[in-house]
């Protein structure tokens, strides 16, 4: 058996610096390379065989991942958060920092994240884009607001974003001048042009060969509709990976974190160690989940007596994790599930 040298990449937008060692910790090769595919290529001739490499988890990584998987023994993703003994240190630079995530490999101690499969990974870049796409149209709807305060022009705050009725302003409100209404229509064709290209970028993404299935079981779930059942989806990739519901609640951030020492315990608000765009989508989803399950009103009713609204929100977003994680690790519509349990009774 060849025996296997390691490799640790510390990586940035121009350049990656790298570090091979053999299994005992003698430098092989070490150096910096341009963060190019070609480059990327041309350096991989000169590793020795067989080499298992490692790299922290930044905005650069999926690109350079997906080029190196097929050539690399093992390939894994640093979580950066856990690598917080290499910022610490008292001598930091690039070298260094390769060096340091090679000997972690090296001795397994690597604190490997999860990497999802390229082609989840496409889509999920999708959804976010979208999510980009509807911060910027409340943004433009809260302009269109503040240019008809600004101006002191009345008008229905509940019918403003309708179509006829904004028309019908632009044209009859004496207070609007020449010199608004261009901007008042700029704002508004924004809007209308948003709102076309997301729902368009969201249709596409329901009706993918690869998520069609999946989304249709996770929405049969009271109050998860389609951007709930595509942000599971895509930002959980496998369901497997959870091996608890309490290991899937703390990833979505809806738990929080607890520092204890000695006969001292202190409970922090929610986790800042999360998946951001599960824990929005949850929290929202959960607000609106009572007024379409009797189960999830009488859930939030229950812990509204013990505490406030917040409290109540994130205990029906916790049963909604339940739901997704039992949806999807039996792929079967929640209906027929709950059935089969009531039968079983």
């Amino acid at each position: 058996m060849e025996p296997m040298y390691y490799i640790g990449l510390d990586v940035h937008k121009r350049k990656i610096s790298y570090c091979v060692k053999d299994s005992g910790g003698k430098v092989f090769a070490e150096g910096l390379l341009p963060a190019t595919r070609l480059d990327l290529d041309l350096w991989m001739k000169t590793l020795p065989q067989p080499w298992s490499a490692a790299m922290e988890a930044t905005m650069f990584t999926d690109w350079i991942y997906d080029h190196l998987k097929p050539h690399a023994a093992v390939l894994k993703v640093a979580h950066p958060l856990m690598l917080r003994a290499i910022a610490a240190a008292k001598k930091k630079n690039d070298r260094i920092d390769a060096s340091k995530i090679c000997d972690c490999l090296r001795c397994d101690f690597l604190p490997e994240c999860y990497m999802a499969s390229t082609a989840i990974r496409e889509r999920r870049r999708t959804l976010r884009y979208r999510n980009l796409l509807v911060r910027q149209m409340v943004q433009m709807k809260i302009k269109i607001s503040a240019l008809l305060m600004e101006a002191g022009v009345s008008y229905n705050k509940q019918r403003l974003q309708k179509a006829g009725y904004f028309r019908e302003l632009l044209a009859t409100n004496p207070d609007i001048n020449e010199g608004l209404k261009p901007l008042l229509q700029l704002c508004r064709e924004m809007v209308v042009r948003l709102q076309k290209t997301e729902s368009a970028m969201v249709r596409s993404l329901e009706r993918d060969s690869l998520l069609v299935d999946r989304v249709e079981h996770l929405m049969t779930i009271p109050a998860v509709g389609p951007i709930t059942a595509l942000t599971w989806a895509l930002e959980v990739d496998d369901v497997q990976r959870f091996s608890s519901i309490k290991k899937a609640i703390s990833y979505c951030g809806l738990c929080g974190a607890e520092k204890s020492s000695g006969s001292t315990v202190q409970r922090t608000p929610l986790s800042k160690q999360r998946n951001k765009h599960l824990q929005t989508t949850l929290i929202e989803a959960a607000k609106m989940a009572p007024r379409n399950s009797p189960e999830l009103a009488m859930l939030y009713d229950k812990e509204k007596q013990k505490g406030n609204a917040n409290r109540a929100t994130l205990a029906v977003a916790r049963k909604l994790v339940a739901y997704l994680v039992a949806v999807d690790r039996r792929q079967k519509e929640f209906l027929t599930v709950e059935r089969e349990n009531r039968t079983a009774a």
